[in-house]
């Protein structure tokens, strides 16, 4: 029965190894699910899963309007596309931080307890993939900013005065050290978690906790033995 099926959307992208790996793990053989073959709808009887590949900004809204039961998304992209869907796991997997930086030459003074002063940069534009996250940001400091929008090429903005700062997504700082840029302040740590829809959740509850259990068994095994 189609009841008895679970709808998983995946992310493309760096995301979908260790997406797959993970659901393998705990038994949804899913090893040969790949974005290289352009199939975006892979359907596993054995297991009653159903797995569809999307753009990992996109999944969210599959998952809120009920196209997924259950999906796998950054805390980043939950946090700027602000569905309304339930997040049951962190699956401590692509962990990535939110930073403000700015040019090295434009960096403001530090306070006494050694960060930086962001008082100055009240009403300033801040060039970012994720305007959500960057005025809540600064919301909560009592500022307000001028979010610019970009796509890609974030660093670029302030080497040519689109904006004064950007808010950005950073791994290792490599790429801001490269277009000479500073962290100035850190926003947030971010990782990727399972989240579902609401009204599946209480529909197929027995089916998704008993998954929500294998994942978090799994994870604490895998967290133990490192």
């Amino acid at each position: 029965m189609e009841q008895d099926f679970l709808t998983i959307a995946l992310p493309k992208g760096k995301l979908l190894i260790d997406s797959i790996q993970l659901l393998s793990r705990i038994g949804i053989e899913c090893s040969h699910v790949n974005e290289d073959s352009r199939k975006l709808f892979y359907d596993l009887p054995d297991s009653k899963v159903k797995i569809i590949i999307c753009r990992a900004t996109d999944i969210p809204t599959f998952v809120e309007y009920g196209a997924a039961d259950l999906g796998i998304a950054g805390k980043d992209t939950l946090l700027e596309e602000n569905k309304d869907v339930a997040e049951l796991l962190d699956l401590r997997f692509g962990y990535c931080r939110f930073v403000v930086a700015m040019p090295e030459a434009s960096v403001p003074p530090k306070l006494p307890n050694g960060k930086y002063d962001l008082s100055g940069l009240n009403h300033q534009r801040v060039a970012t993939k994720f305007p959500r996250v960057a005025e809540t940001f600064f919301n909560g400091l009592g500022m307000q900013v001028h979010p610019i929008k970009l796509h890609g090429n974030i660093e670029l903005a302030p080497c040519v005065g689109l904006a004064e700062m950007i808010v950005d997504i950073v791994s290792t700082g490599k790429t801001l050290k490269q277009n000479h840029l500073i962290e100035v302040a850190p926003i947030l740590e971010a990782t990727s978690r399972l989240i579902a829809n609401r009204v599946s959740y209480r529909m197929k509850y027995q089916r998704i906790r008993n998954l929500v259990e294998r994942l978090r068994e799994d994870l604490q095994e895998n967290l133990l033995a490192k």
